[in-house]
């Protein structure tokens, strides 16, 4: 595998060295290997693993992200690599999250290949995804500036879960950003997740006060783990004090995954509460994902009730928006980055190759 140098970590006095990218702060000595299995310890830095290596590129509908309020209808071509810096119990993606598998890195790719890839399909954006950028940054960072020279906009799919310095990096090319927000309890985070809450709202405040990135949440709701009444009540009022009514969160279903089986699959009645919660609570665009609710999954004016954007999982159908992003019923902005008409990618997927 390839390795690339790497910024942000310090020699320690015992001859360890620490990377500075994540809470984690992993101390490594040479050859060793941090928790997120992206990066290592050699000749006496931390370096890349992955850098131009990925477990797969694919073209998706930016709604998969999810970004309801980002370029609706339009193709965003998606990669990640391999690893994470959580341990979530839940996860979804555990295929890549937690490879140590090599050959998970099949598809090699430099960041101006992906650029022109990305560009020559069509995409209006690039996303970073399926593990988290966190772990690739410079990759991520690089190909985002590629990106930006040819016009495309770039996404990143995070936790969240990253340190002030490496964070201003990540962002600052970024112009899009759906952020998981897991749970709205430290005991959720070190127990299920294998982390700690206070840096990932860290983020969100510095994404919503310090940057003009267009950013929405996500929250997999856990039956009998992080879905009650109490903690979704402190949560969206959370988001609602700190970062505004107008971010879009999305409360998704899960299924039995990876290491936590005893929870049953989220009963969609669990989705709808908690929307009408967060609803309640002042929030403007709140979504149920994961299921089948055309509702739910739709946009509509916070003023007037009009239905602006019609979703039907990842299809669009009525579009209530003038060329402003104003509702063609009264008037009222939609908060979001919309550039006239939507597009009609549609629910296609569609997989890249670049060769091995």
């Amino acid at each position: 595998m390839k390795s690339h140098p790497t910024q942000f970590w310090h020699r320690l006095p015992d001859g360890r060295v620490q990377c500075d990218v994540c809470p984690r702060a992993c101390q490594l000595r040479e050859g060793q290997q941090g928790f997120c299995f992206g990066r290592s310890a050699r000749d006496g830095a931390i370096v890349l693993d992955a850098y131009g290596r990925s477990s797969g590129f694919c073209v998706d509908p930016i709604e998969k992200k999810p970004l309801n309020h980002f370029l609706p209808g339009t193709p965003v071509l998606s990669f990640g690599t391999a690893g994470c810096n959580l341990a979530c119990r839940f996860c979804q993606n555990w295929d890549m999250s937690k490879s140590r598998d090599q050959d998970t890195l099949a598809a090699a790719a430099s960041p101006g290949l992906i650029a022109r890839r990305a560009l020559e399909l069509g995409c209006r954006s690039v996303s970073y995804t399926y593990n988290d950028p966190v772990i690739f940054l410079e990759y991520a960072v690089d190909t985002a500036v590629a990106c930006r020279a040819l016009g495309l906009r770039n996404v990143a799919v995070t936790a969240g879960y990253v340190s002030p310095g490496a964070r201003e990096a990540l962002f600052a090319p970024m112009d899009a950003a759906n952020v998981d927000l897991k749970g709205f309890t430290e005991d959720f985070y070190r127990r299920v997740c294998g982390g700690h809450l206070e840096p990932v709202l860290e983020t969100l405040s510095y994404l919503r006060h310090e940057t003009q990135v267009w950013f929405e949440l996500t929250t997999l709701l856990i039956p009998g783990y992080n879905d009650s009444d109490a903690e979704l009540d402190a949560m969206t009022a959370w988001i609602l004090d700190h970062l505004g009514a107008e971010v879009p969160l999305h409360f998704t279903a899960y299924h039995p995954d990876w290491k936590l089986r005893d929870a049953p699959p989220t009963p969609p009645a669990t989705l709808s509460r908690a929307r009408e919660l967060a609803c309640r609570n002042g929030l403007r665009y709140v979504y149920t994902g994961n299921v089948h609710d055309a509702s739910g999954g739709s946009t509509w004016c916070h003023q007037c009730g009009a239905l602006l954007i019609e979703r039907d999982w990842y299809r669009l159908g009525h579009w209530g928006l003038d060329a402003a992003g104003r509702c063609t019923s009264c008037g009222t902005p939609c908060a979001g980055v919309f550039e006239g008409p939507p597009g009609d990618w549609g629910a296609r997927r569609l997989p890249v190759g670049f060769g091995r």
